[in-house]
């Protein structure tokens, strides 16, 4: 069922990622970790749809998205880029198989990390937090998303490694069989995963291979 829902607020988090707050429908629902379809309530955009991740809390008077764009061509990103509050978008019902089955290690790489947003803050919000962990890479160090806000909610554990920077403050490098090694010291927990699909593809490879159980990796197929 489609809904159109007018934009509130946008606030920038880093140079390419916004934070988007809109209405939310009577009776919507969705879950830590889903996603809903969403177009812009615009000519030549309403059947341009893109599926994103809600950051707010089920609970949340209204609905927010964390949006990363891309200006390398003139997409739907692109668009989003230039909205203003006023604004519609239009979402369908939510959807999405990421979801929290206990605690464990959350992987993300840049916009990949948005899933685990909600999903930390209602761990937070119900005081369980604790033995969880955040490993996030993005290329340099103004890419890196909500960065102060995850220190804050996971302090030692969250960690940040960086691609194309030696930076103070991150890792340096991919997460790779070896980063996996240094940080993770047991594999028989549950692995959250979300990024480029290589990258979820390679690293659930790893984790395999260093014990994880293909059932304890949850990740969107």
């Amino acid at each position: 069922m489609a809904h159109t829902v007018k934009i509130l607020k946008i606030d920038s988090l880093t140079h390419d990622v916004k934070r988007i707050t809109t209405e939310k429908p009577e009776g919507y629902a969705f879950s830590p970790g889903q996603a809903t379809e969403v177009a812009i309530n615009q000519e030549g955009y309403r059947e341009e749809k893109r599926p994103f991740t809600f950051t707010s809390l089920p609970a949340d008077e209204h609905l927010e998205f964390t949006i990363k764009s891309y200006h390398d061509h003139d997409g739907m990103t692109h668009k989003i880029d230039s909205l203003v509050e006023g604004d519609e978008f239009i979402i369908d019902d939510a959807w999405g198989a990421i979801e929290y089955k206990g605690k464990g290690t959350f992987i993300a790489g840049g916009a990949g990390v948005t899933p685990f947003i909600a999903i930390l803050r209602d761990l937070k919000a119900k005081d369980q937090l604790e033995g969880n962990q955040l490993l996030f890479s993005n290329k340099t160090e103004k890419d890196v998303i909500m960065e102060t806000d995850f220190e804050k909610m996971l302090g030692q554990s969250f960690l940040s490694t960086l691609t194309r920077e030696n930076t103070a403050g991150h890792e340096h490098g991919r997460i790779d069989m070896s980063f996996l090694k240094d940080h993770i010291n047991d594999f028989a927990q549950h692995f959250y995963v979300c990024g480029p699909d290589k990258m979820v593809k390679d690293i659930n490879e790893l984790l395999k291979q260093l014990g994880a159980k293909a059932d304890a990796l949850v990740f969107e197929q």
